[in-house]
């Protein structure tokens, strides 16, 4: 449990910061914008209001949670936030203003808002007279908004890397068929990740040899609410007959193999987190390049040999090179293992990883030529 070192937060205000993040989850996983709750308390600690962001185009969590209260209750109220106030006009007004001019007495926030304009609400209501309290429940909210923050502070999306395999690190066998090493359970668990993510990324590869939809689907084969773009990198061309192409949110072709710069390019158009299923040349040159944020593998009981491997050359010459990962859960999928791990980073004083490290012994990539195979 993280506690806030300003001795003025109030028992109310840490249960009230409890509260606005479980709003928050409330809120679209995936999307342009950051997922955010608030509670308006009295200044007896009383909930008088809450909210959270519906989207984007709607009222930002703080607007919304005003919305539920009388105008003269909000005189002298405290407002409690899962991100700072925002303090840039967008499709809607800013929070921070929409505070000061409803006479909001108090504002306790969790995590500073990274964002090149949205940042400085806290400054702006300090400037009006607000009492400001930042840091409260910081490391749970960071854990909260992780995918978000990464993409708005690198300039990149958050990156996960999936493979499914056999025991003994084979994502095919030796003639180069895959379907299907793991189980329904498995599969259905890759859907839903899908699902979970703002955009899938495959090589040309891939989509050569398999055919892939790069839909999110249910049991029954039924499509998702929650869609992710697919995008293919690659120098080769999608047929026009592939099955991606009849994907309900179209396609997204980016010549060349230059990683990092398609993942800047899909951070400009909003996307916040990518689900890589690129096959072993893709994640392998993602590895190589610190550009993986957290890495899903799905262990199925069978040996396979051969050379299908699932990943390649990730830049380690020798055993001091190797890169470092923290396992972060292990889960059973009918007959599979689902196994969570992310790049180890050095940690700060806070617990958090330090910004701007890459994982360790980050290197160049190698374009090796590889069998890319993925989830249809």
């Amino acid at each position: 449990m993280t506690t806030n070192p300003d001795p003025s937060v109030r028992p109310a205000e840490g249960r009230a910061m409890r509260r606005a993040l479980e709003l928050a989850a409330l809120g679209p996983a995936v999307g342009d914008h950051a997922r955010v709750g608030a509670v308006i308390l009295s200044p007896a600690g009383d909930v008088l209001g809450e909210g959270w962001h519906r989207g984007a185009g709607t009222p930002h969590a703080e607007v919304a949670a005003m919305a539920e209260v009388p105008a003269e209750q909000l005189r002298g109220a405290t407002a409690v936030v899962t991100l700072e106030p925002c303090n840039h006009v967008g499709r809607t007004g800013p929070c921070a203003l929409a505070l000061i001019e409803a006479g909001v007495g108090r504002v306790v926030y969790a995590v500073d808002d990274p964002g090149e304009h949205a940042h400085g609400g806290a400054d702006r209501l300090r400037a009006a007279g607000v009492d400001v309290v930042s840091g409260l429940l910081a490391d749970e909210a960071e854990a909260f908004l992780e995918r978000w923050l990464l993409s708005v502070r690198t300039g990149r999306p958050w990156v996960t890397v999936k493979w499914a395999s056999s025991l003994d690190g084979r994502v095919a066998a030796a003639d180069g068929t895959s379907r299907w090493i793991t189980g329904a359970a498995a599969r259905q668990h890759v859907h839903e990740q899908r699902a979970a993510h703002d955009a899938i990324l495959v090589g040309t590869g891939t989509v050569l040899a398999d055919d892939p939809s790069l839909t999110a689907r249910g049991d029954a084969g039924e499509l998702l609410a929650d869609q992710p773009l697919p995008v293919v990198v690659g120098d080769r061309s999608v047929p026009d007959t592939a099955a991606v192409r009849r994907h309900p949110r179209g396609l997204l072709e980016l010549p060349g193999h230059d990683l990092a710069g398609a993942l800047r390019t899909l951070r400009d158009r909003g996307v916040h987190s990518v689900f890589v299923e690129g096959g072993p040349t893709v994640a392998s040159a993602l590895i190589a390049d610190g550009l993986v944020d957290e890495v899903l593998v799905y262990l199925a009981p069978v040996l396979l040999g051969g050379p299908r491997v699932a990943i390649g050359d990730v830049g380690v010459g020798s055993i001091g090179d190797r890169r470092q990962l923290d396992v972060t859960s292990t889960t059973s999928l009918g007959p599979d293992l689902l196994v969570r791990a992310r790049p180890h980073r050095p940690r700060t004083g806070t617990g958090r990883p330090a910004e701007g490290t890459a994982p360790s012994g980050a290197a160049t990539a190698a374009d090796q030529a590889q069998n890319d195979r993925s989830t249809p």
